[in-house]
């Protein structure tokens, strides 16, 4: 296949839809004789933060000299952006010839009646773990798509575990309460691999704990074994102490705003660090210039300025108060321009309710043309007085600059879907331009 056949190949599997389980990518990979087994590989879940952390473990190997692999989902503008080696995202050459490998040992595990046909996930999945073998990576850091125990990346034995934090997202599929959530979460867990997490609270913390205990495993809590503090933040980035106990202190620089940047970025050093213990490659010297490399699209992200144009996928309450909280830090007193759009299996009020205030000015959009977007008019029904629905991306962006002045702020969030679709938008003006 060439890349245009290898794209609606996998558009074609989303049909498949979304199932969890083992016995697909356990065949799969049998099939691709199990890439995933010859990585060396950290592995990071959460409610949220897990690109971020994912990101900046990522360019501390990196700056560490060594060739590394991320994989990570979803994808705001393109498929590639998900299987990145040595900061670059995969070529669509090479992205063709891997998933066309897949596609091939696939059709062969289902006729012959291993499993039934892998999902979209799946495929993109040990398309990875074959990319980054066929490479020769050093490390390889594989981001969860959801959940932990029955994910198709928990194949893996990582040299670090990271737990971000838990909330409650994806209810209708791993559990409808923090505590059942964890227990998803804490399934990346294994035998004598060290455990990294900011999770806060006995419903979340007691499943990750329990869970540790059984596999040996030894817990590194924020809060207790490291934290972060703050000495200065902007929009810009952000200057923090990071300490680990009484045997280590040490001022990092990031580029990612909000204080719970600070916490996930605490939590991908101190992951690296313990990757450090079993490989003295990486050094003080990586730790403080791959943190102070990272960025992260679609997650308050400024990208432009007078007036400030924030983009944030934020899709659930937890993210919605991240966001919130830097709005109101960043921009105290400012009313914001919100171009807002939610996936309808969201918590879309929860999310309203922790996001929007009252003299906010928002214009509702569908976040993207598929099936699972909420309707502009439900949304502004849900907001309330102060939102406007808007059938047109471009217009409601168009209107949100209007409405903020030069001196204002537009914020485009609910989903990264809608970054996604906003990010494609501001390609195609800017290709029509030049």
């Amino acid at each position: 296949m060439n890349y245009t056949e290898s794209l609606a190949y996998l558009d074609g599997l989303g049909k498949f839809g979304i199932q969890l389980g083992m016995e697909r990518i356990e065949g799969l990979l049998r099939e691709l004789d199990n890439p995933e087994q010859k990585l060396k590989t950290v592995h990071v879940t959460g409610t949220n933060g897990k690109g971020s952390v994912s990101s900046m473990i990522a360019n501390i190997l990196l700056a560490a000299n060594l060739k590394v692999g991320k994989f990570t989902s979803p994808h705001l503008v393109k498929y590639n952006e998900r299987i990145n080696l040595n900061g670059q995202d995969i070529s669509d050459e090479d992205f063709a010839t891997v998933i066309s490998a897949v596609k091939v040992a696939a059709e062969s595990v289902v006729k012959k009646g291993v499993c039934q046909q892998p999902t979209q996930f799946e495929v993109l999945t040990a398309a990875a773990f074959l990319y980054f073998y066929l490479q020769k990576v050093d490390y390889a850091v594989i981001e969860v798509g959801m959940g932990g125990l029955w994910d198709s990346t928990n194949v893996i034995t990582p040299v670090v575990s990271v737990i971000t934090n838990v909330a409650l997202d994806h209810t209708d599929r791993c559990g409808k309460t923090v505590e059942r959530i964890a227990m998803q979460k804490a399934g990346i867990i294994k035998e004598n691999v060290p455990v990294v997490t900011a999770a806060e609270g006995n419903e979340a913390l007691g499943p990750i704990v329990s869970f540790a205990m059984f596999k040996n495993a030894p817990v590194y809590l924020y809060g207790k074994a490291f934290y972060g503090e703050e000495v200065s933040s902007s929009m810009a980035g952000q200057k923090f102490t990071l300490h680990a106990g009484d045997v280590y202190s040490s001022d990092y620089e990031i580029k990612l705003p909000g204080e719970h940047q600070i916490k996930n970025s605490s939590v991908a050093i101190v992951a690296a660090k313990l990757v450090s213990k079993q490989d003295d490659r990486i050094n003080e010297l990586a730790l403080h210039l791959g943190a102070a490399n990272t960025v992260w699209p679609g997650r308050l992200e400024r990208i432009s300025q007078q007036p400030d144009i924030i983009l944030d996928g934020a899709h659930n309450p937890n993210g919605a108060e991240a966001l919130r909280k830097a709005l109101d830090k960043y921009y105290p007193g400012q009313r914001v321009c919100f171009v807002f759009g939610m996936m309808g299996d969201k918590d879309m009020s929860g999310v309203i309710k922790t996001l929007i205030h009252q003299d906010d000015v928002v214009y509702t959009v569908r976040a993207d043309q598929g099936a699972r977007a909420a309707e502009a008019a439900d949304l502004a029904k849900l907001v309330g007085p102060n939102a406007v629905p808007v059938d047109d991306l471009a217009q409601a962006y168009g209107q949100a600059l209007q409405a903020a002045g030069e001196h204002g702020v537009v914020c485009v969030c609910g989903s990264l879907y809608l970054v996604g679709e906003f990010k494609k938008l501001l390609l195609a003006e800017r290709q029509r331009l030049h």
